[in-house]
């Protein structure tokens, strides 16, 4: 009898140690897929922050176990610092961020862009400035932000026009500095991107000398931590699918997502409406075009010895993400 009882606790012993096991296995799968966080960077102006706002990207993800963790940066260079230490996998920037990244060993990937949008950053000058044309900066100090989309553009305007760096004096400023700068007169003119270009424009006047048409394509760039690329291309693509959505529905909506990035950026509904007229509408995987114009800007800012050497744009591309 005792032999009998103990075999028969033996088996319910093992019985419930199985049972056991596989609800810890199967509640550790759920907890897994519970847990699972995608940390975006973002900025205060672009198509990410409406995103945010409009809550729609959490209920994609949802589905596949995927929270979300918003977390702010002031411009491109210093999100992009924040993808190569990890402490976010995805996020936005323009052209020129990418490569200064990427030439100091970045682990980032490009994932898609938005198609171009060249008027959406200018060079201006104060509205009773005496500067009338891109010859009359020859010797003047513009302000930029180094590292940044309007670092190419004002080598463009130079080139178009038979100037170069050395012509003129470079200040290199943030943008809020900048605008400060602008508007005291230490310096002559402000190469500058959307929105602070709108609100430069309806706020004091500023006149604009060239924009970016027909110079530059200023795309902006999804990116992401290589890492996190090759093991999560399902998510990635649900994120560019919802981007790309997002971008029409602004498209189609300017006054709405005009009013939504309102109180995360601080400016007005009109500056914001002329912002998002000149922004580029779409979001698709990154082609072969937009590699080979992208290369052409770090060429530029390799041969201007801005960047310490030549980077190959193509070996940030994956494979399985980039399209003909």
């Amino acid at each position: 009898m005792h032999t009998i009882k103990s075999k028969f606790m033996t088996k319910t012993v093992i019985i419930t140690s199985l049972v056991a096991g596989a609800m810890l296995i199967s509640g550790c799968g759920k907890k897994e897929a519970e847990t699972v966080t995608l940390n975006i960077g973002f900025q205060k102006y672009g198509i990410l922050p409406i995103v945010k706002e409009r809550g729609t990207l959490e209920k994609t993800l949802k589905d596949q176990g995927v929270n979300i963790r918003w977390v702010e940066f002031p411009a491109g260079p210093q999100l992009l610092e924040g993808l190569n230490v990890g402490s976010v996998a995805f996020g936005e920037a323009g052209e020129a961020p990418p490569i200064f990244a990427q030439a100091a060993n970045s682990n980032l990937v490009y994932v898609a862009n938005q198609p171009a949008a060249p008027k959406a950053e200018a060079l201006i000058v104060q509205k009773d400035s005496n500067i009338k044309t891109v010859q009359d900066l020859k010797g003047k100090r513009i302000a930029l932000n180094k590292g940044s989309n309007v670092h190419y553009l004002l080598l463009k305007v130079l080139e178009a026009n038979k100037l170069k760096l050395e012509d003129i004096d470079v200040v290199y400023l943030p943008p809020s500095d900048a605008r400060a700068a602008f508007e005291r007169g230490a310096v002559d003119a402000w190469v500058i991107w959307d929105p602070f270009f709108a609100a430069a424009e309806q706020q004091i006047g500023a006149r604009v000398i060239a924009t970016g048409q027909n110079l530059v394509s200023n795309h902006q760039f999804y990116l992401a931590d290589r890492k996190f690329a090759e093991k999560n291309p399902n998510i990635l693509k649900t994120v560019v699918a919802e981007l790309n959505e997002t971008t029409q529905w602004v498209a189609q909506n300017q006054n709405e997502a005009s009013k939504l990035l309102e109180k995360p950026t601080g400016l007005s509904f009109d500056i914001l409406k002329s912002s998002i007229s000149r922004m580029g509408f779409g979001v698709k995987p990154i082609s072969a075009d937009v590699v080979k114009e992208q290369q052409y800007v770090a060429d530029a800012f390799y041969q201007q010895k801005l960047i310490p050497n030549q980077i190959n744009i193509q070996a940030a591309i994956l494979t399985n993400t980039s399209k003909e």
